[in-house]
C-alpha cells in the first residue's frame, strides 16, 4: 500500500504528473499493442455472446467454445425464465471469462495498459494512491481459485468436443476436416494455458515447505513441475487461446452460414 508522504511522494515522477519520464524507447508501445489486443480478443468473443444464435455456433460435429457446454440443450426451459438478452453462450462464458479477467497474467496486462497504474517502469502514473488488491473492487481478484476450478471443468467439455470433432455419422465413422483441427488445437492451447495458472500450481503444491514430508512427494512433486513448466510461458499461452478461442468460434460461424468450406483432410 502506497503512502503520499513516503517514497513515492519525495519520486519526482509521482510530482511531475502522468507519463514524464527520462526514457527515450517507444515504452508506451507495449500498453498500446495490450490495449488493441485485449480489445479485440475479448470484444469479439463480447459481440459474439451477445449474438445470441446457436445455430451458428454448430456445423455437423462441430460445437463452438462459445456454446460449450450446450447447457441450453440440456436445460432448454431454462432459456423461457431469462430476459430476452441473455443469449445461450452467457450462461456458459461467465465461467471462462471470470477466469481470464481474474487471471494474475491479465491483471497485469490491463492494469498496466487500460488503468496505467503503472503505465511502465520508470514513468509517471496518473494515480497517487495504490491499495492493491486489499480493498473494494480489486479484493474481488481473489475469487481466482474458484473460477479455476470451473475453467478446468470446462476444459474437458472441450476436449469431448475436440474428440468428436473427428466424427460424422457415428463414434467409429473417423473423418478429419479442416474444422476438426482447429477445434483439436483450441482445446490443445485453452489446455496449456489453464494447467499452467498460478492458482493451481499453488493448489499442486506451492504451498509445500517441503515436499519429502509429502506422502505421495514424488507425484506431487512431478506435477508440481509440469505446472511450473507452463506457467514459466503463461503470457504466451494466455494470447495464443485468447486468440485461438475466437479464431475457431468465428471458422464455425462461417462454415454453418456456408462462406467458407470445410475441407476433408482424411
Amino acid at each position: 500500500m502506497s503512502d503520499p508522504s513516503g517514497a513515492q511522494a519525495r519520486n519526482p515522477l509521482y510530482r511531475a504528473g502522468f507519463a514524464v519520464t527520462e526514457r527515450r524507447d517507444l515504452w508506451w508501445m507495449e500498453p498500446l499493442l495490450t490495449v488493441l489486443g485485449l480489445g479485440v480478443g475479448f470484444g469479439y468473443l463480447t459481440w459474439a455472446a451477445f449474438l445470441g444464435n446457436p445455430e451458428h455456433g454448430h456445423y455437423g460435429p462441430y460445437l463452438s467454445p462459445v456454446y460449450s457446454p450446450p447447457v441450453y440443450e440440456w436445460f432448454p426451459s431454462i432459456m423461457t425464465y431469462l430476459p430476452a438478452f441473455v443469449s445461450p453462450a452467457l450462461l456458459i462464458l461467465w465461467a471462462p471469462g471470470g477466469f481470464r479477467a481474474t487471471c494474475y497474467y491479465y491483471r497485469k496486462a490491463y492494469y498496466r495498459s487500460f488503468f496505467l497504474n503503472p503505465a511502465s517502469c520508470a514513468v509517471g502514473k496518473p494515480w497517487e494512491k495504490y491499495c492493491g488488491e486489499t480493498e473494494f473492487p480489486l479484493v474481488v481478484q481473489n475469487i481466482h481459485r474458484y473460477f479455476m476450478y470451473l475453467a478446468v471443468v470446462i476444459l474437458a467439455f472441450l476436449w469431448y468436443d475436440a474428440l468428436k470433432a473427428f466424427t460424422r455419422d457415428g463414434p467409429k465413422d473417423y473423418v478429419a476436416g479442416a474444422g476438426s483441427v482447429v477445434l483439436l488445437l483450441n482445446a490443445v492451447f485453452l489446455s496449456l494455458y489453464t494447467l499452467g495458472c498460478h492458482s493451481l500450481r499453488h493448489l499442486i503444491g506451492g504451498y509445500l515447505d517441503c515436499f519429502s514430508t509429502c506422502p505421495t512427494s514424488k507425484l506431487r512433486h512431478t506435477a508440481w513441475g509440469g505446472v511450473t513448466c507452463l506457467n514459466e510461458r503463461h503470457m504466451l499461452w494466455a494470447w495464443v487461446s485468447l486468440g485461438w478461442v475466437g479464431f475457431t468460434d468465428l471458422y464455425i460461424r462461417l462454415v454453418s452460414s456456408g462462406r467458407l468450406a470445410d475441407p476433408v483432410l482424411f
